[in-house]
């Protein structure tokens, strides 16, 4: 069975075809998906990629939010269906509420990119599972609005129940409340974060390492669990 991943554009997404890229070296399919259609055409898994989709306008992933195809998208995510929102695609599932908190302009106010060092905390996701607890990986990072936000009590929540997935380690480019950078659902198939995992995953193009530059690899983990986890079910 080859698994199938759709990969959703919406106007001024810019990473689509990074994800489609990343999906393919993990050994999936990827299958292009438009913000306008219902139909998720019978993928296995879902990445809501990153960019600026509509500009940022009203709040970053607001609009790209109510979008035809997140009907569908809701609906696949609650029966199950593993889904991936990256920066932008993070910012979408939180303004659609599949996670909690907000992510509002950077404290710094200014657009940061970085190679960014994450310490995976939850790796009972769909997204994760080929990761060690506690590891510590290198994904590049680039945002203007990736302050992650949330009241104290739902804070309190999701660190009790286990949702962070991903904690920013060295330093924290953006201002994200208790260091976040990335959320799981309570069920561990939807997963959403602001670094940029499909810029890491082919030696050659991604973070600079001790062993060579630019040869960076970790974020061909994600697409490689998805695929692990889809199969699972299948099996």
């Amino acid at each position: 069975m080859t698994v199938r991943i759709g990969v959703i554009t919406w106007p001024g997404s810019l990473d689509d075809r990074d994800a489609q890229r990343a999906i393919r070296l993990a050994g999936a399919e990827p299958v292009a998906l438009w913000h306008g259609s219902h139909d998720l055409e019978g993928v296995d898994a879902l990445v809501l990629p990153g960019g600026f989709s509509y500009g940022d306008y009203l709040r970053a992933g607001a609009i790209a939010a109510l979008s035809p195809i997140m009907t569908e998208v809701k609906d696949a995510a609650a029966s199950g269906m593993p889904v991936l929102g990256i920066c932008n695609g993070f910012q979408m599932l939180v303004e659609a509420h599949l996670l909690p908190g907000g992510l509002i302009r950077n404290d710094h106010q200014h657009f940061v990119r970085r190679d960014q060092k994450l310490t995976v905390e939850n790796v009972s996701t769909a997204w994760t599972s080929e990761f060690a607890a506690g590891q510590e990986i290198v994904i590049p990072l680039k945002n203007a609005d990736g302050g992650y936000i949330a009241s104290e009590e739902t804070l309190d929540r999701i660190e009790g129940e286990g949702l962070v997935a991903f904690r920013y380690a060295g330093v924290n480019p953006n201002g994200s409340l208790r260091d976040i950078a990335g959320l799981t659902s309570e069920a561990g198939n939807v997963v959403g974060l602001m670094p940029h995992p499909e810029h890491a995953t082919e030696a050659g193009f991604g973070p600079n390492t001790s062993e060579a530059m630019r040869s960076g690899t970790d974020g061909l983990a994600f697409f490689t669990s998805a695929i692990a986890a889809v199969s699972r079910v299948a099996a």
